[in-house]
């Protein structure tokens, strides 16, 4: 199958961009699109032309470390897939797919399809944990959690924080990154001696990364690979507001 790959090409962030075209002859149907982009740079190497650099890792849809816009969408066309699982066969003979970094002024670039996201590391070390002793591991029954309980938590800690909720909204928010990294904590017993406190610090940092207001448009969860629902959003401002409320009763 062929291919005409539109990218996006830049040094790092201080050098303008520009979009260059490939074509790739030998494209597997059954290829990822990071298998498909290792050939192109097969054979951008032999002609002794720079490769295009783009994050990866697990290539499972697991870490979150790979993510571009394919089309303009997020992660490409197929919901619920990042662009490792994306299969070639979903698209069209012949057909040109523009491909461009994630494009969001918290996630600076760094080179060519490379953005740099420690801005969700960030906001992360602002609260998304628990502090407990690092003593000998509790007995799996000592704490209680119904099968409700645990499956919205685990549904919420599915977020592999790949940032294509961020690229994906028109107002480059994180909210639903930092709702699912709240939501999967504050639901579960385990989390609730530090609930307030980490919502109100976790939505500062946030705030304080550059990332945009979320305006419920929705365009996040359409994007997540995940499929993390809004309600986490609204567990974020609850958890913000009431810890807001305490510091300010406290102080």
């Amino acid at each position: 199958m062929k291919l005409t790959l539109k990218i996006w090409r830049q040094k790092n962030r201080n050098e303008k961009g520009a979009f260059v075209r490939y074509t790739v002859d030998d494209v597997d149907p059954e290829m990822s699109m990071l298998e498909c982009l290792d050939v192109l740079n097969e054979t951008l190497i032999e002609r002794g032309e720079e490769p295009v650099a783009f994050d990866h890792d697990c290539r499972e849809g697991i870490c979150g470390s790979c993510g571009f816009m394919i089309n303009g969408v997020a992660h490409g066309p197929e919901r619920a897939t990042t662009v490792c699982q994306l299969a070639m066969r979903h698209f069209k003979p012949g057909q040109e797919l523009v491909i461009e970094p994630w494009r969001a002024r918290a996630f600076p670039l760094v080179k060519d399809l490379v953005v740099d996201r420690s801005s969700f590391d960030h906001v992360i070390e602002a609260g998304g944990y628990i502090s407990v002793s690092t003593g000998q591991a509790p007995d799996g029954n000592a704490i209680l959690v119904g099968k409700d309980v645990a499956d919205r938590s685990m549904d919420a800690a599915a977020c592999i924080g790949c940032g294509a909720c961020v690229a994906a909204c028109p107002n480059g928010s994180a909210a639903l990154f930092t709702g699912a990294k709240i939501a999967h904590l504050g639901i579960l017993p385990q989390g609730q001696p530090e609930r307030d406190d980490r919502g109100r610090s976790m939505v500062v940092q946030m705030n304080n990364e550059n990332f945009g207001s979320c305006t419920n448009i929705g365009e996040c969860t359409a994007a997540c690979p995940k499929e993390i629902r809004l309600e986490v959003i609204a567990m974020m401002n609850h958890d913000y507001l009431s810890g807001s409320w305490r510091k300010r009763n406290d102080s």
